[in-house]
């Protein structure tokens, strides 16, 4: 593009084209065509299989893509629910490999918190404290005692490696095995449950905004979107610096808008079971009216993962602590010298990692509605990959928050599709290697290409 500078005001861009109007940052656009991609295969997958391919409907594209299960409402509320377990990790992660540090404790570290949380609800909150079955203070005092676990683990693992120069890929590793059996411990090698009632909420099918909430809440996400693209634009401005022309800006809002409407009304049109309906009324002493329905809406595990998100982004990009992590990752050395406590700051974003891998056991237990022994396994792998196929760098100094997001929601696609359409397991984790690697070549061929 060719800019022109006035006198009397900010610079005016002259893009050359539409893609350098919009400014579309192309690895972003890689990642969303890689999932549309994977959507759109597993879609006409699953509506061969549904229709076979003889007769007369046989090799009819339209017809395989109409009939397919991936897209339709429940198979993408079950998909988003899926996905936010390891996308909340994923979103700490990030700032770990930015640093140049790996954390492969994250699974183990999610089974005890998950332990814990749930020993309170089934032992302490009732036998130690008196507090009967159905006490609305269970939950928020399960939940304030797994994000202590989380985050005084995490300090832990960040003090070892910062203060005592232990590799992070040790003492996590060695965290991998010490939490994973401490959460067995704790549990006896029991499963631990039925959970809180109040607890389950934030695990996605248990727990929904409902339909009406969910309109307003994506009307709300809305204007604070559109909101914080013009409020930049003006930023902008008044120092004088380049600015997309108003038509882009515009268009980035509509599709924002679109793409956040739209995620409302599929899973609002995911349609509650008459029984469960049912049940519900009845627990309120009510009679179901003939002919009643209504959809799920915004799981509260999802409104979860958008605060976290959203919250991880502010910190990366606007607060010291985000310039620090992104200026010890790109040159360790110079930001010591710069004056950055890069040992304080280790123990600082392990502890992030561990309050949200508090969070995530959360979410995982709460899904489940009770705690198994083998939950989060291999979590670590997973929450790395999302991370890595997101395009953080492995070298350090380069990751996105929505990127690690995405990268999640394409392994979990690419699995959950995998299972619709009857891949075996061996299978399904060959084509998940296969992507990692894949990913992590593309990202390299793009850093020679680009120079960054």
């Amino acid at each position: 593009m060719t800019d022109e500078t006035n006198n009397t005001g900010p610079t005016i861009v002259k893009p050359k084209g539409l893609f350098a109007a919009l400014e579309i940052d192309t690895r972003l656009m890689g990642m969303i065509g890689a999932f549309i991609v994977i959507a759109l295969v597993f879609q006409i997958w699953t509506g061969i299989n549904a229709q076979g391919l003889t007769g007369d409907i046989a090799w009819n594209p339209f017809s395989w893509l109409i009939d397919g299960r991936f897209l339709t409402p429940r198979n993408i509320f079950n998909l988003t629910i899926q996905t936010v377990s390891v996308a909340i990790m994923a979103t700490g992660m990030v700032f770990v490999i930015v640093t140049r540090h790996i954390d492969l404790s994250v699974g183990s570290l999610l089974a005890t918190c998950s332990a814990m949380m749930a020993v309170v609800q089934t032992v302490v909150a009732p036998n130690w404290l008196g507090l009967g079955l159905e006490n609305p203070m269970i939950a928020p005092l399960a939940i304030v005692v797994g994000l202590i676990t989380g985050a005084a683990i995490g300090a832990f693992h960040g003090y070892l490696i910062g203060y005592l120069t232990i590799p992070a890929f040790i003492v996590t590793l060695g965290g991998l095995f010490v939490w994973r059996n401490v959460a067995w411990h704790l549990t006896g090698g029991q499963t631990i449950g039925p959970l809180d009632a109040n607890f389950q909420l934030f695990g996605g099918i248990n727990g929904t905004l409902g339909v009406t909430w969910s309109w307003i809440f994506g009307l709300l996400a809305v204007a604070v979107a559109v909101y914080g693209l013009f409020s930049a634009r003006r930023q902008r401005l008044s120092h004088e610096f380049s600015v997309k022309p108003v038509w882009a800006e515009a268009t980035i809002a509509a599709v924002i808008s679109v793409v956040i409407l739209g995620f409302v009304a599929v899973l609002n049109s995911y349609e509650v079971p008459t029984r469960r309906l049912a049940r519900l009324f009845e627990d309120r002493g009510e009679i179901m009216p003939e002919g009643f329905t209504t959809g799920y809406g915004l799981p509260i595990s999802v409104l979860l993962l958008i605060v976290v998100v959203v919250g991880m982004t502010v910190l990366a990009t606007r607060t010291r602590l985000g310039r620090y992590i992104y200026a010890t990752g790109g040159n360790p050395e110079a930001a010591q010298l710069a004056g950055i406590r890069t040992r304080l700051l280790t123990v600082k974003i392990f502890l992030i990692v561990g309050l949200l891998c508090a969070i995530s056991a959360v979410v995982a237990s709460a899904r489940q509605t009770f705690h198994s022994n083998d939950i989060g396994t291999l979590d670590e792998l997973r929450v790395i990959a999302a991370a890595v196929i997101g395009g953080t760098a492995l070298a350090g100094g380069v990751g996105t928050i929505y990127g690690a997001v995405l990268g999640a929601l394409i392994m979990q696609s690419l699995q959950s599709g995998m299972a619709m359409v009857g891949v075996d397991a061996p299978y399904q984790n060959i084509v998940v290697g296969v992507v990692l690697v894949l990913a992590v070549w593309i990202d390299i061929v793009y850093r020679k290409r680009t120079g960054s």
